[in-house]
């Protein structure tokens, strides 16, 4: 099991206007490194599947504010199957934790059958892939929807400063069509809006501050994962 960055994040969302979000963009291009794996278009699809148990208790703690909290998904990039990613947030304290797994296509067929046996490949498998089996078993733990969307983002490696914007941000019940190039998907933000997310460890820098006019913006608790479900209940 891996652990991306410290113990635990600082994370702030905002929402914006494309046009606003446009001129962010462009200023921070000019002080922040584009993540490499974003490649010549500068962005990249994300589909991640979340997982909630039979009572739907991750959905209804987002919509409560619980804390601490935690939520299970597994993550693909530009409907590849190359790359695939368990992750588990984790959410205390107003910050985050992040810890992944990669998995292969076997093990991901594991996770999203619809049963409840552990199996004998149980033991076999990391310690991620045997908690999600674990809450399948006991938790009825579940993939619940496609969270869809087109992601910008930027790195500063000085307080390890994460900002990325998303766009189109869509949900998808279809799952057997997670791979496919053409996913079924359904609009959840209003057309013109865009996501900024900031994310670093123990400080932001001044001058990334200063671009960002914080004293502009307004900050979000949007959880694409609720809005989603929301959607789709």
């Amino acid at each position: 099991m891996k652990e991306s960055g410290m113990e635990f994040r600082h994370e702030y969302k905002f929402m914006l206007s494309v046009t606003h979000a446009a001129c962010l963009k462009a200023e921070i291009a000019a002080i922040m490194d584009q993540d490499e794996h974003a490649g010549g278009t500068g962005s990249y699809e994300i589909r991640s599947i979340y997982f909630d148990d039979w009572q739907d208790t991750c959905f209804k703690q987002n919509e409560a504010g619980t804390d601490p909290r935690q939520k299970y998904r597994i993550r693909a990039y530009n409907g590849s199957d190359e790359v695939i990613l368990l992750e588990k947030k984790i959410k205390r304290n107003g910050m985050t934790k992040k810890l992944h797994q990669r998995i292969d296509k076997d093990q991901y067929e594991l996770l999203l059958a619809d049963t409840d046996s552990l199996g004998e490949e149980f033991h076999s498998q990391p310690d991620l892939v045997k908690e999600l089996l674990m809450l399948k078993q006991t938790r009825q733990m579940r993939p619940k929807v496609i969270v869809a969307y087109q992601r910008t983002p930027f790195v500063e490696k000085s307080g390890n400063v994460r900002i990325t914007f998303d766009d189109g941000i869509s949900s998808s019940p279809d799952f057997s069509d997670f791979f496919k190039e053409q996913l079924h998907r359904r609009p959840v933000m209003p057309v013109g809006e865009t996501l900024m997310e900031i994310k670093f460890d123990e400080f932001l820098p001044t001058y990334i501050k200063e671009t960002l006019g914080q004293g502009d913006l307004s900050q979000t608790t949007f959880s694409k994962y609720y809005l989603c479900r929301r959607y789709s209940l």
